[in-house]
């Protein structure tokens, strides 16, 4: 599953890029300035958790076990749940999609404290 988490942390790494590069040209002049410091902040958590997945690839070849790959799932939950809620409420003026991402900020906290315990383990 190495190869799987590298090429998704990839994967993912470059939409980000290509999401941040549409915010500041394609929707700088279109949102308000506070939307597009919500777009903003869904790219930089993107970007990082993205990078993440490339450290859970990194672990699962040294220490492969369930924690690793939960932290790797966690990660990609957390991208989907509170990056894209973000892009949406700042896309869409939805409020309500603001509720969805501490989902999503649960979801980076998880995975980073399995990612710590699965390396404990593992010791």
């Amino acid at each position: 599953m190495v190869a799987g988490w590298f090429v998704t942390g990839a994967v993912l790494c470059g939409l980000g890029v290509l999401l941040g590069a549409f915010g500041a040209h394609g929707l700088r002049d279109r949102l308000a300035t506070d939307m597009l410091a919500v777009y903003e902040t869904g790219v930089r958590y993107h970007l990082s958790h993205a990078l993440g997945l490339l450290a859970v690839a990194w672990a699962t070849s040294r220490w492969p076990n369930a924690w690793i790959a939960s932290a790797g799932w966690l990660f990609v939950a957390g991208i989907a749940l509170f990056s894209g809620s973000l892009y949406l409420l700042a896309i869409t003026g939805t409020r309500w999609l603001g509720a969805i991402t501490p989902l999503g900020g649960l979801c980076f906290l998880a995975g980073w404290t399995a990612l710590a315990v699965g390396a404990l383990r593992a010791s």
